[in-house]
């Protein structure tokens, strides 16, 4: 049997009738009341309502010359919405919407808050790739405001090297990624933890404990700009730990800060479906801790060596580096049975660089200026949980789920 055939509309007289005004119940539905008196096919619709008002637009085939009840359509649209206080306006036309452009692409922005001046250049830098925006979407007013453009008629990779460069320079946060069914898929998430899942940067709450916390501080910032090899770095920091009791282990977890969002990310994933991970530089010992508290799917990390209970100043098995941690990203994606195109990292430091660019999608989260420079995409607000919005989950979905089971979010 063939596939059925889409009806052909582009020859068909149509009206394109528009409503707005303040909103209220019973629009739509009488609406399309008054027009099932005409007997007329719906070809499409949308409804928008902003701060109480709608605009709804329904394109419908539109009575033929001949037909008697042609100008009779127009005036009983008239009279129903002057009924309700409501304006109308009724253009006739042939066919269907234009079709759109090869090349779709979602582009979420993230702006705190997010000016006309900045959603000006962002419109501006779309248009001069040759793209066209379809749609406007707001998927949050808070913690941030997050909007989302449907953009057809320009490739992807294009689109996000200017809109990369256009949102550095006024300082909001663009995302753009292929519009398709992969977005809906299945995914794996994995992240780094130091200065992204947490707050903290693990080997200095250690080091902290071993009176040698700047020190430490100081070969860390190094490390994560790209400075020093992180190897060698990592060694260099841990030796400075030796002869410290193991009972510290239960003192640094219990310092460990969770970034803001975290817990409303990683609980919203795994709602979805998602497989969610974290790959670290630092040490199992916090987090092993931190995948049995937020049901991780996946974690790997550096292990301590612990010697009569006392660190040795050491590490123990294959060194968790930049390279270490896309090889983990690619098993772990094996593993989860998700595409390496269908999985999203998370990062901050110049070891992350490999990670990020091998996923689908590479998300800078408060990154040094290194990586994200080199990224998909950047987030620069202290809310992990705005990364949900470049998945396409809106704010409103996220307090839905968490109302239906209690929670607040966190």
């Amino acid at each position: 049997m063939s596939a059925p055939q889409p009806p052909r509309t582009a020859d068909v007289p149509t009206l394109l009738v528009k409503i707005f005004g303040k909103d209220r119940p019973g629009i739509t539905a009488g609406l399309f009341d008054t027009l099932a008196a005409y007997s007329v096919d719906v070809i499409d619709i949308e409804q928008v309502v902003t701060r109480g008002r709608i605009v709804l637009c329904a394109l419908i085939t539109a009575p033929t010359a001949t037909d008697p009840s042609a100008g009779e359509l127009r005036a009983t649209v008239h009279s129903w919405t002057e009924s309700l206080n409501l304006q109308a306006e009724i253009i006739s036309g042939t066919g269907d919407n234009r079709p759109r452009g090869s090349g779709r692409s979602h582009v979420t922005v993230l702006g705190n808050p997010l000016t006309a001046e900045s959603t000006a250049a962002i419109a501006a830098s779309i248009t001069s790739t040759g793209g066209n925006i379809d749609r406007i979407f707001r998927l949050a007013k808070y913690p941030v405001t997050a909007v989302e453009f449907a953009v057809s008629g320009v490739e992807t990779e294009p689109l996000r090297t200017a809109l990369a460069t256009a949102g550095s320079e006024i300082g909001v946060d663009v995302a753009v990624v292929s519009a398709g069914l992969h977005r809906r898929a299945q995914r794996l998430v994995v992240m780094d933890v130091d200065s992204t899942l947490i707050q903290d940067e693990v080997i200095e709450l250690f080091a902290a404990h071993a009176g040698c916390e700047a020190e430490v501080a100081a070969v860390t910032a190094r490390a994560m700009l790209g400075e020093l090899d992180f190897e060698e770095s990592l060694h260099a920091r841990v030796a400075l730990l030796a002869g410290l009791d193991a009972s510290v282990v239960d003192k640094v977890r219990a310092e460990v800060r969770l970034t803001p969002g975290a817990r409303t990310l990683i609980r919203t994933l795994k709602r979805l479906g998602y497989q969610v991970g974290v790959v670290s530089g630092g040490f199992t010992q916090v987090t092993d801790a931190l995948q049995e508290q937020l049901g991780l799917d996946f974690a790997s990390a550096n292990t301590l060596e612990i010697v009569d209970g006392k660190l040795t100043g050491r590490v123990v098995g294959e060194i968790v580096d930049r390279a270490g941690k896309a090889r983990l990203l690619r098993r772990f994606a094996t593993e989860a049975g998700v595409p390496l195109a269908q999985t999203v990292a998370i990062g901050d430091g110049a070891n992350d660089l490999d990670m990020l660019n091998a996923a689908g999608l590479g998300v800078a989260f408060n990154a040094k200026p290194v990586v994200r420079q080199a990224a998909h995409t950047a987030v620069n607000v202290p809310f992990l949980d705005t990364v949900l919005y470049l998945l396409g989950i809106t704010r409103e979905e996220v307090e839905a789920a968490d109302g239906e089971d209690g929670r607040q979010d966190d």
